[in-house]
């Protein structure tokens, strides 16, 4: 295993240390199950794709791109509205 520094402000360092300690974890551990867990933009894509692919096989659902904006422009509105941004 290799090491790597990764030069982050105190304060981001100090809250995850606070948040692996609190699952009973080491900063490092922490940070190595961290990016075990999160998926890249290409995989988010691939899994999006699958996703679009068996609604359509399912239900004929296949909406045009700008129905994706739509769908997409709404949901950001409402995650806006609910987090206060």
């Amino acid at each position: 295993m290799s090491d790597a520094n990764v030069r982050i402000p105190e304060e981001a360092k100090d809250r995850l240390a606070a948040i692996a300690a609190a699952e009973g974890l080491s900063l490092r551990a922490y940070l190595a199950r961290l990016a075990e867990t999160l998926l890249t933009p290409a995989e988010r894509a691939e899994r999006a794709e699958r996703a679009l692919a068996a609604l359509k096989e399912w239900n004929g659902y296949a909406p045009t791109a700008a129905e994706e904006q739509d769908l997409d422009s709404e949901l950001d509105r409402r995650l806006a509205q609910v987090t206060g941004r």
